[in-house]
């Protein structure tokens, strides 16, 4: 199953996708064997596992040959973090998505907001981008950081202005052939809630400590994305047991 109608199908409200993210081809396999329905990969995990920092510190040829080597090993679905497309300008940002459609990715996350800096692109500027990456025929899930910027800020991201704010956002988006609409760092419950039944698209929210994927589906999520916690909790326990082996 591996055609972009046969992926979006797997986005329901009903029965989120669930995607515990990977960083390599081993970590693809050992997540479809555990019986997922598709492989997502990590920006930070991917990079972070080949000694690179994330916002696009790793080479796009690297990215690549990484996505070409978990395509070989899986039969699922591989959508990539596509970070802000690696590009500046839409022509280059077209001819990366080409490049990733061709190591085997059927979908991507696209990030609105501007590498190295916490601003976010207008979103009539990011739909442009949407648009380029989508007419290659990759699943597009369109990633806001509008919650994620003051979570990592230290601020609070539950609050009823940002959740307008990313509403008008996911219209935009959705216009300019987005798939999916991902909203991390959003918490709260409620606030979930009242996004997901106000967008049309399927809501991907990223699982934070505290959150449980039955009641997030019964919020309307769509997909429930786990980002850089497997690779952080396996890189933990590699520590333990290599300091446990040395003492």
């Amino acid at each position: 199953m591996k055609t972009i109608d046969d992926f979006a199908a797997l986005h329901r409200a009903d029965d989120p996708l669930v995607l515990f993210n990977v960083w390599d081809a081993g970590s693809a396999a050992a997540v479809a064997e555990a019986g997922a329905k598709a492989i997502a990969t990590g920006s930070l995990s991917l990079a972070g596992a080949q000694g690179y920092d994330d916002g696009e510190g790793m080479p796009f040829a690297a990215v690549l040959e990484s996505v070409r080597r978990i395509a070989a090993t899986i039969d699922l679905p591989l959508t990539v973090d596509f970070e802000t497309g690696y590009a500046e300008g839409e022509r280059e940002l077209a001819r990366n998505a080409a490049a990733l459609l061709d190591a085997g990715a059927i979908g991507c996350n696209l990030e609105d907001r501007l590498l190295d800096s916490a601003a976010l692109r207008e979103p009539d500027a990011q739909a442009r981008r949407i648009a380029a990456v989508a007419a290659h025929g990759l699943f597009v899930n369109a990633r806001t950081d509008i919650f994620l910027g003051p979570l990592l800020a230290g601020a609070n991201p539950d609050r009823d202005e940002l959740v307008e704010k990313a509403i008008d956002r996911a219209a935009v988006y959705r216009e300019a052939g987005a798939g999916c609409f991902f909203v991390p760092g959003l918490r709260d419950p409620d606030l979930i809630a009242a996004l997901c039944e106000a967008v049309s698209l399927p809501v991907n929210v990223m699982w934070l400590d505290g959150m449980d994927g039955a009641r997030l589906a019964r919020m309307g999520a769509a997909r429930i994305s786990y980002g850089p916690a497997p690779w952080q909790q396996a890189m933990t326990k590699l520590t333990e047991a290599a300091r446990a082996a040395m003492n």
